[in-house]
């Protein structure tokens, strides 16, 4: 119950003050004893000055009374559950069982309070229960500073305190003292603390024992002698001093690096740094490693963010290997380096402008050759790619959009490099100008619309040799495309949708050819000729289309009660006429004999065709679903599974061909099974034409008029990928690290160890606290599995030859609620050995993490680490590991 403490103080004071009172008695009790179960603890307070006549109390002046000054700076409002004793002659409140006490900006809660507002003091402390444990501790809390005490004296007027084994939380820093004295608002000394980031202050399973130190909340503690504990038995380390800062703010520090060793590079001091903390909004971390041999490396990390308008992140690498020592015939030297770029603009800010960025690109045996241990698991990405896009919408009438991109494309194995700097793309919306004033878009003719779509390229193809130098841009091919495309579409005898399109296109481009025979060194000769130049070309197309349905019933009684085939045929048809202006004829060699070409036959966006295209498409899309009785016996309504997400049939036949007539047949189809957990697909090519008697070539024969089947398979392949837990929550870790070098984000090829930040696991983030168990043994064992298995069958020219077959598998368990163990491995069925392998072990120990990590075939290395987890004392680790070795191409 809450009340109004400055009015019972003030009627107390004039109660005692002499024989009379204001209400015109004489006062006898001094100690007043409330009840407060149910009610609200109210003051007489004296009638308002309008409603007391002045004839009635003429015995007294008015101006005899002196105004009262309070002892009180604001109003006090309390509670308590037992009662409110109140007494008039010692200044005191007492109240006890769920006590609490507001007055200013503190709030106290206590099994029993004690506030004389004589001293301007204030008593707090613990009950019994009936078994004789201590309940209801102190909690005192100033502003966003909370102290848990076992019993506190405070002085509101001097804001000094005396606290008996206070509690208080300060970040991640949990603080135990046996005496706490506080000076004021901002400044604590404390004696026999102990200081800890474990969750339980009073029994943590680590703290650090201090003599004597200076806690100013928010800003810093200052210790003396300080020594660490774990489990209650003192350790060797000890500091004669030591600094915590603490704020809510990022602070600039040095990162200490941790130690490794390599066979090819010998000892090494990994990952460190200083850490720049420059504002709010960035701030840089610079990192580097070192090995005994001469080999190092150096990378830059940042960080920026506008709240609501932007984010990213930069990193840029670079690595000087050295193998072996100079004068030994395996040595080698290796330059390397790596830029990642990642960028997000909050579509809030202006929903009509967009910007992003993803970068990753750089040497092309960086991820081979890097000995930073994050790279792990990435060595196996065969293609780095980027991607810097700007688009805007222009709201006008039609709408107008376009945007700016920069692409880049990078294989590990050929190191050949593809960029696009920049691709321009705009396109004018579409423009019904047949439609009628109510809009109704119905019909042949008030279907027909057009657009214009403008496309321009700069492509660049070089490689590593030559990268960001300017041999890179000799090459560079430069061209522009115009297309208007004329379009309608409308309903065929009501059950068929056909469409039509005339395309216009324009191209001009700044890099043609010529060809010309040169006697003296009796060849064709290609010239490069830089020049503006264009073509024209023009296509028309038409399409058939309609859903055919069926359903096959088996009966309600049955399991299978139906399945249901929805098919979807399409015809298409194409026409292009020959374009035979654009060529030119050149002579082949000596005798004369000539051939045609054409000067745009080198352009980005291809040539135009000497020959008439006149082709038939036929596709057949099918699904199929069925209806089966729910096990639930509750359930009247039957469960849908879809048996087949697609199978899909499509072939062409060109009209204007006089031989091959029809194109390979395309048969592609996949599944769903287990719940939607396994994910199935398969596709094969089916050729209706023979190979000739060379086995190189397609011949104008059918397969089975030379004795064979209907049709040749060419190739076919098929992938599965399954995962399954124990539980339908996924709490599988996504592989950040992977993800951000361009591989998967899931642990099939492992994960990546964050030798930045070792302190979090390497297993899915769940708290461990909800199992409700801790011990050693758990009938609930928690798992997790990832499958995935790919093979490929190549029949092209008969070699009849499987030419991929591998299979990989990820699995985590819990072996006990805070020991985790996971592999990830595989088998290539073709090369027959293993994939890569790791294998993964975590032990959480509640405010310290310990991690091991160990691939055992191939390039192997293992690494240790164990620390504790709060990022104030990240410093104190251990972490060992032996460097990967590394093959220098």
């Amino acid at each position: 119950m809450h009340t109004n403490l400055f009015y019972i103080v003030l009627s107390a004071y004039f109660l005692t003050i002499g024989n009379h009172s204001l209400l015109g008695q004489e006062t006898k009790k001094t100690t007043t004893s409330f009840p407060i179960k149910n009610q609200t603890i109210k003051p007489e307070i004296p009638p308002a000055n309008n409603n007391v006549k002045v004839e009635k109390i003429d015995t007294i002046k008015v101006d005899s009374i002196k105004k009262f000054k309070s002892v009180l700076e604001g109003k006090v409002k309390y509670k308590a559950k037992k009662y409110a004793k109140f007494d008039q002659k010692k200044k005191l409140i007492s109240l006890e069982n769920e006590a609490e006490l507001n007055y200013l900006d503190y709030n106290l809660k206590a099994g029993i309070i004690v506030f004389d507002y004589q001293k301007n003091e204030v008593y707090a402390g613990r009950l019994k229960d009936s078994a004789g444990n201590y309940i209801q501790i102190p909690k005192f809390t100033q502003g966003s500073n909370i102290i848990e005490p076992d019993s506190i004296r405070f002085n509101y007027k001097t804001k000094k305190a005396l606290i008996w084994n206070s509690r208080t939380s300060q970040n991640e820093l949990n603080i135990k003292a046996k005496i706490a004295k506080k000076e004021n608002d901002s400044i604590y000394f404390m004696k026999g603390a102990r200081i800890t980031s474990s969750k339980d202050i009073d029994d943590p399973e680590f703290y650090f024992l201090v003599n004597k130190m200076k806690f100013v909340p928010g800003k810093k503690v200052v210790l003396g002698t300080t020594n660490l504990w774990i489990e209650n038995v003192p350790t060797p380390i000890a500091l004669p001093f030591a600094f915590f800062p603490i704020t809510q703010d990022s602070q600039s520090g040095i990162i200490p690096p941790s130690y490794g060793q390599s066979n090819e590079r010998g000892y090494a001091l990994q990952n460190g740094g200083y850490y720049f903390a420059l504002s709010d909004k960035y701030d840089l971390a610079v990192l580097g490693d070192y090995y005994t041999n001469g080999s190092y490396a150096a990378r830059f990390e940042s960080n920026y963010a506008n709240k609501y308008k932007f984010n990213g992140r930069v990193n840029i690498r670079f690595e000087n290997l050295i193998t072996s020592e100079r004068g030994y015939p395996d040595y080698a030297k290796s330059k390397i380096y790596n830029i990642q770029w990642s960028h997000s603009k909050d579509p809030k800010s202006n929903p009509n402008s967009r910007f992003s960025a993803s970068v990753n690109l750089g040497s092309s045996q960086y991820f081979q050759q890097s000995i930073n241990l994050a790279n792990i698991g990435s060595n196996l990405n065969n293609t780095l790619s980027s991607s810097i896009s700007y688009s805007k919408t222009i709201n006008t009438i039609p709408q107008i959009n376009f945007s700016l991109t920069a692409t880049h494309s990078q294989n590990s194995q050929t190191n050949k490099i593809n960029m696009t700097l920049p691709s321009l793309q705009a396109s004018v919306d579409r423009v019904y100008p047949l439609v009628g004033k109510n809009g109704i878009k119905k019909g042949f003719i008030k279907n027909i619309n057009f657009q214009y779509n403008l496309r321009g390229e700069n492509q660049i193809t070089t490689t590593d040799e030559f990268f960001f130098k300017k041999e890179m841009f000799s090459g560079a091919k430069v061209g522009f495309q115009h297309s208007i495309p004329l379009n309608t579409n409308f309903k065929l005898f009501k059950y068929f949708s056909a469409s039509t399109s005339l395309n216009y296109n324009e191209v001009w481009t700044l890099n043609t050819i010529r060809k010309e025979f040169s006697t003296s060194t009796n060849s064709v000769i290609n010239t490069d000729v830089n020049g503006f130049d264009s073509f024209r070309t023009y296509s028309v197309s038409n399409s058939l289309t309609t859903n055919i349905y069926g359903t096959f019933n088996f009966g309600s009684t049955k399991k299978i009660q139906s399945i249901r085939h929805v098919m979807r045929p399409s015809i298409s048809h194409s026409y292009t006429p020959s374009f035979e202006k654009y060529y030119d004829t050149y002579a082949m060699d000596a005798s004369g004999r000539t051939a045609q070409y054409t000067r745009f036959e080198t352009g980005i966006y291809g040539a135009p065709g000497i020959n008439y295209s006149n082709n038939i498409g036929f596709n057949i899309n099918n699904t199929f679903e069925a209806k089966v009785r729910d096990k639930d016996s509750t359930k009247t309504e039957p469960k849908k599974i879809m048996l087949l997400n697609n199978l899909n049939l499509t072939t062409s036949y060109d009209v204007s061909s006089d031989s091959l007539r029809w194109s390979p047949m395309r048969l592609s189809g996949g599944t769903m099974l287990f719940k939607q957990k396994m994910n199935i697909n398969f596709a094969t090519t089916l050729d209706p034409y023979a190979l000739g008697k060379d086995n190189t070539t397609r011949i104008n024969s059918f397969n089975i008029d030379e004795g064979g089947s209907l049709f040749r398979m060419t190739s076919a392949n098929m992938t599965i990928n399954y995962s399954v837990s124990s539980s339908n929550d996924d709490k599988t870790k996504k592989n950040i690290q992977g993800a951000k070098n361009g591989g998967r984000d899931d642990d099939l090829f492992g994960t990546n160890t964050e030798i930045n930040d070792n302190r979090n696991s390497q297993f899915a983030n769940k708290d461990d606290d909800d199992d409700g168990f801790t011990g050693f043994y758990n009938a609930k064992i928690p798992w997790d599995m990832t499958f995935a298995y790919s093979i490929t069958y190549s029949n092209n020219l008969n070699e009849k030859k499987i030419v991929s077959n591998s299979v990989m598998v990820s699995a985590n368990t819990d072996l006990t609620p805070r020991w985790k163990i996971g592999v990830s491995t595989g088998y290539d069925f073709v090369r027959k050995g293993v994939t890569f392998t790791q294998i993964r072990l975590n032990r959480d120990l509640l405010s310290w993490n310990m991690s091991f990590n160990w691939s055992p075939f191939g390039q192997s290395y293992w690494g240790f680490f164990i620390g504790i987890k709060a990022s104030v004392l990240s410093d104190i680790k251990w972490d060992k590991r032996n460097q990967a070795d590394r093959i220098l191409k």
